[in-house]
């Protein structure tokens, strides 16, 4: 693997470039390696002191705290079509998730027999797709339906494996029932797609499982990185030419066959490619649409003791509080944490919650006493996620025109499985203009997309 790009070395006037790319996140990276892997020279200006954008991780007393805490699937395509990234390990969850309601937490989606094609991703759409009910103020209007009143005279069991409750029954609690959005907003869909299908890739992405078409995400499991969520930009970062990518360098004018610096002036190139967020992207090419966005908090807090020793993804379906959902991310990925203390990471789907807030509802969540949490980091990004309001086309053009493209996941799907497929895309147009093929990377070993920790 060729040394780690040069993150100092300022580009000079007479240095050219077949594609001056952008921005150095996900989708700008990929694209990069993309491009070198078909014989073609990119450089890669980011303005800020750091490569990765949104999937940076922050180190502070052993702990590696990330800034949005994005999840992966083991199943996401791109990993396996991005060169590079046959080095990533994969930490998953547990199969399926916990689901929190009305004091006591229940597995949900669990693969345990031979149907195991809907797992997980199953269960979790039935679950988004619950409509929303505050709970009762006082006694209850209604009277429990037939199915209520046996699911009731069954005995508590705590993280039983039952399955989540089918929409269709909902009518029949009157209390609250699972979130409509929190599954969706966590792994950072479009609110109104099915959960199930937006893991998909392609133009199906977008329509519900059918049973007669079994699902491509079969098998698949939420995961992190191991070691952080920079681990994936660094692996693409790494595997570019030195001084490939120059960081801190700040571009104010973009045309087809050049960029404009404010510290070094204008660099020549055959092709420019934007790989910026949507607001910084539109900046320079006024004229670009910009989308709303999902404003995300994460809030790190260093525990002395684990308070759930599996590692799950455990929601909130009675929204008692500002937490979407949170895990004991060191349980999944033990490189997270120092010897001996936990890190217990919870994403909010909005701006950063009140303390006391926060922390009544993990107690209640977890089932024990936050008083001795130390919150390490509070990381808030208003414009985190872009919306993709239904009909959302995950096929936006990357070609403006020849020699000007533009991705990102705003040009895809809000993903991480987004930014690395509109990178693809755009340098497979900018191979095209240029009369070059794309080049595809040689499949694993084993045919995954990446080293899956158990």
């Amino acid at each position: 693997m060729s040394p780690q790009p040069s993150a100092t070395q300022p580009p000079e006037a007479h240095v050219y470039a077949d594609v001056v790319i952008v921005g150095a996140g996900v989708a700008g990276l990929a694209a990069a390696r993309h491009l070198t892997r078909a014989g073609l020279r990119p450089v890669v200006l980011e303005a800020a002191g750091g490569i990765g954008g949104r999937m940076s991780t922050e180190k502070v007393d052993g702990f590696r705290l990330d800034r949005i805490g994005q999840l992966l699937c083991t199943s996401y395509p791109e990993l396996r079509h991005t060169p590079g990234l046959d080095g990533l390990v994969l930490r998953p969850f547990a199969p399926g998730v916990l689901v929190h309601s009305e004091g006591r937490r229940h597995r949900a989606g669990e693969p345990t027999t031979s149907r195991r094609a809907r797992g997980a991703l199953s269960a979790a759409r039935a679950l988004a797709s619950a409509p929303v009910r505050p709970a009762a103020s006082g006694p209850r209007s209604a009277a429990p339906g037939p199915r209520a009143a046996r699911r009731r005279a069954r005995p508590a069991r705590r993280d039983t494996a039952r399955p989540a409750p089918h929409p269709a029954r909902t009518p029949h609690r009157p209390g609250p029932v699972g979130p409509r959005h929190a599954v969706q907003d966590a792994l950072r869909f479009r609110p109104s797609a099915p959960v199930g299908a937006a893991l998909r890739p392609g133009p199906d992405d977008v329509q519900p499982v059918r049973r007669s078409r079994p699902a491509r995400v079969r098998g698949g499991r939420l995961a992190v990185p191991e070691g952080g969520a920079d681990a994936l930009p660094e692996l693409l970062a790494a595997g570019l030419p030195a001084a490939s990518v120059r960081t801190g360098v700040r571009v104010t004018a973009v045309a087809a066959n050049s960029v404009t610096t404010a510290e070094h002036g204008r660099l020549t190139c055959r092709s420019v490619l934007l790989a910026t967020d949507a607001v910084a992207a539109a900046e320079l090419l006024p004229g670009l649409r910009v989308p709303d966005f999902h404003p995300v908090t994460v809030v790190h807090h260093a525990v002395p003791e684990p308070p759930l020793t599996e590692p799950a993804l455990l929601l909130d379906a009675d929204r008692a509080g500002p937490v979407a959902h949170t895990s004991v991310i060191s349980q999944v990925d033990p490189t997270r944490a120092p010897a001996g203390r936990a890190l217990v990471s919870s994403t909010v789907l909005g701006p950063p919650p009140g303390e006391h807030e926060l922390r009544a509802q993990l107690a209640a969540l977890y089932g024990t006493s936050t008083a001795a949490w130390e919150t390490l980091a509070v990381h808030h990004d208003a414009r985190a996620v872009p919306t993709m309001p239904a009909p959302h086309d995950p096929r936006r053009p990357v070609r403006l025109l020849d020699g000007l493209y533009v991705c990102g996941d705003h040009r895809d799907t809000s993903t991480v499985q987004g930014a690395l497929h509109s990178g693809r895309r755009a340098a497979r147009a900018v191979l095209a203009d240029l009369g070059l093929p794309l080049v595809a990377p040689a499949p694993t070993a084993a045919g995954a997309p990446a080293s899956e920790a158990a």
